[in-house]
């Protein structure tokens, strides 16, 4: 082919190329924006609350045990039903406590009279030693007997009211108002015998306690952070506490926070908090695992995101998607704090005003341009939010 063939031959296809690329741009210029929807960050007051695991523990637990040696003649109480301080739970044979109150009365009376016969003799010498008919060593000792016999009926009184103690130690009657447990002897028992011999147990149940573990770690970042000014304090009366069933649901009664212990287990470096919860169906067991959500401080100025607006890369990280001023999409790693309901609280990476990919994040690439949703949401994700 001849050179003055060629050169208008690859005009046609340089002027082909470039209406090809034309047509492109235009197709991509005319493609459909995707359609997304937003969300415009607030700040307002966020209250961070710890997760924490503990045990149900009864605020009060009396053992009930024999006070005096005896055969057991009577149980009066129904196991695992409520019972109130001074109730009698178990007779004791009072017979050898009896005759003992017998005995020591039996012994007051004879100190009584023998005191009585003492400060009669006693003011006859004193009669007589004002006349010099007795010597001074007779009256002496009639004063002296009559202060013994005296300390004998103090003596005799005493054993009176041991006996009378013994005798009512005789009938076990509730130390404290709870529920009762399972009895631990039966009629015919010989207990009290060289030992107090546990006979029940008696545990306070409502309200009921749950003791809380929490590192010293975390417990350092939150005094920082008060330090700091990051966060407020939450009064010790005003914290709420909300329990997290074994089963993943929530006790449907709050609670709130009594104290911190002083002292850290040196095995575990922990700190044991103890929060209170009302239980008048007895739903909440001594002894049972339990997690308690705690609200330990507020940020007055929080940031909450939507849970559904996180997205994780391969390694973990969350990621949120931002539109920015040219309606671009912009892609941010966060760092999240607590959740709270369906919500993130961020505590990096967010600040007032961002715009936050909350709906269509899987047709939103970062770098691409969008069309904002406006639309009002549905009724059931409106009440939702």
């Amino acid at each position: 082919m001849s050179k003055n063939l060629f050169a208008p031959f690859c005009l046609l296809l340089l002027a082909a190329a470039l209406s090809a690329c034309d047509k492109a741009s235009t197709a991509e210029e005319q493609a459909p924006l995707a359609k997304v929807r937003i969300e415009t960050i607030e700040t307002r007051p966020l209250s961070i609350s710890s997760e924490l695991s503990g045990r149900i523990a009864a605020p009060r637990i009396a053992e009930v045990r024999a006070r005096v040696a005896g055969v057991v003649l009577q149980r009066t109480f129904r196991e695992g039903t409520d019972v109130k301080q001074g109730d009698v739970l178990f007779r004791i044979d009072p017979a050898p406590f009896k005759a003992d109150l017998d005995s020591a009365l039996a012994s007051l009376r004879k100190a009584e009279a023998n005191a009585f016969q003492a400060r009669l003799q006693e003011q006859r010498y004193a009669q007589l030693i004002a006349d010099k008919a007795i010597s001074a060593q007779e009256y002496d000792n009639a004063r002296a007997n009559a202060r013994q016999t005296a300390a004998d009926v103090a003596a005799n009184q005493a054993a009176v009211q041991r006996a009378r103690l013994n005798l009512g130690y005789a009938t076990v009657t509730a130390p404290i108002s709870g529920r009762v447990g399972r009895a631990l002897v039966t009629e015919g028992a010989l207990v009290g015998q060289n030992e107090t011999t546990p006979l029940a147990l008696i545990q306070q149940l409502d309200p009921i306690h749950a003791d809380l573990t929490q590192s010293t770690r975390e417990l350092n970042d939150l005094r920082r952070a008060f330090r700091a000014g990051q966060l407020q304090q939450v009064g010790q009366d005003q914290a709420k506490a909300t329990l997290i069933q074994d089963d993943g649901s929530l006790y449907p009664l709050p609670g709130k926070l009594l104290f911190a212990d002083l002292s850290v287990d040196p095995s575990t470096g922990q700190i044991i908090l103890r929060s209170e919860f009302p239980n008048p169906d007895l739903d909440l067991l001594p002894g049972s695992f339990i997690r308690v959500r705690l609200e330990q401080a507020v940020n007055s100025q929080g940031i909450s995101v939507p849970q559904r607006a996180i997205q994780r890369d391969s390694a973990g990280i969350a990621q949120v998607l931002l539109v920015d001023a040219e309606q671009r999409v912009v892609q941010r790693p966060v760092q999240l704090g607590a959740a709270q309901k369906d919500r993130w609280i961020v505590s990096e990476g967010l600040k007032a005003g961002d715009r936050i990919v909350v709906e269509g994040l899987q047709h939103a690439r970062p770098g691409e341009k969008v069309q904002i949703d406006d639309s009002p949401l549905p009724l059931a994700q409106t009440t939702g939010q």
